[in-house]
């Protein structure tokens, strides 16, 4: 997605609360509340379809461009809650921001590039799929990259302080966090062993073999 990309969203005040909010949502529409810089927040909902579709593009990185009537937000989605038994949305939490102001964001991370190690039949573990930024909202990137061509060999690892960083962004997660580690597979590591046992037992019966007197 381009960084210029506008993503737009209609919402209409919200005057139900507490446990009968479920009927807002038989009806096609979920709830969610806008944090407004200390202010007080305003309680609002929006189209299911809308609003999931705003989320799948902007995640929690992107900027969106939200209408309450007459009332503008530039926000970023905070907290979404899913149903855990029907696995759809139930509940979104935005932040609005300003446009000159630095904000926190979860950018998603991506491993670029071919691995030398899966090539030869290694396996990748990711280990961390997102990271936190600091950044102006026009800067906040989409996503961030980390060279994949790096992992070669049983214990190659790449970590947060390999991120290709924008200009104006900021990391603050820890720079030591792994991304993805190079580990052996089950099958190698089960082929090792059973090498490492022959290799014992051979030792052991030449240990054990009488000598041939003359």
């Amino acid at each position: 997605m381009s960084q210029k990309e506008t993503i737009a969203l209609s919402l209409e005040k919200r005057e139900v609360l507490g446990k009968s909010v479920k009927h807002l949502r038989k009806q096609g529409l979920v709830p969610a509340v806008i944090h407004d810089h200390g202010k007080d927040s305003h309680v609002v909902m929006g189209d299911y379809n809308q609003i999931y579709k705003a989320y799948l593009s902007a995640g929690k990185h992107h900027p969106i461009e939200i209408n309450v009537g007459k009332t503008k937000f530039t926000a970023l989605i905070k907290v979404v809650e899913f149903n855990p038994k029907h696995n759809t949305l139930s509940h979104v939490v935005f932040n609005a921001v300003d446009a000159n102001q630095t904000v926190d964001a979860e950018v998603p991370v991506h491993i670029v590039g071919d691995s030398p190690a899966v090539k030869t039949g290694l396996l990748v573990i990711h280990m961390l799929d997102h990271v936190e930024v600091e950044a102006v909202p026009s800067l906040l990137p989409d996503e961030l990259t980390v060279d994949g061509t790096k992992l070669v060999e049983i214990g190659d690892k790449l970590t947060v302080a390999d991120i290709v960083v924008p200009e104006g962004v900021i990391i603050t997660t820890e720079l030591e966090h792994t991304i993805a580690v190079v580990e052996e597979t089950k099958a190698q590591e089960s082929e090792e062993a059973a090498e490492a046992e022959e290799a014992a037992e051979a030792g052991s019966a030449t240990e054990a073999k009488p000598e041939t007197k003359e």
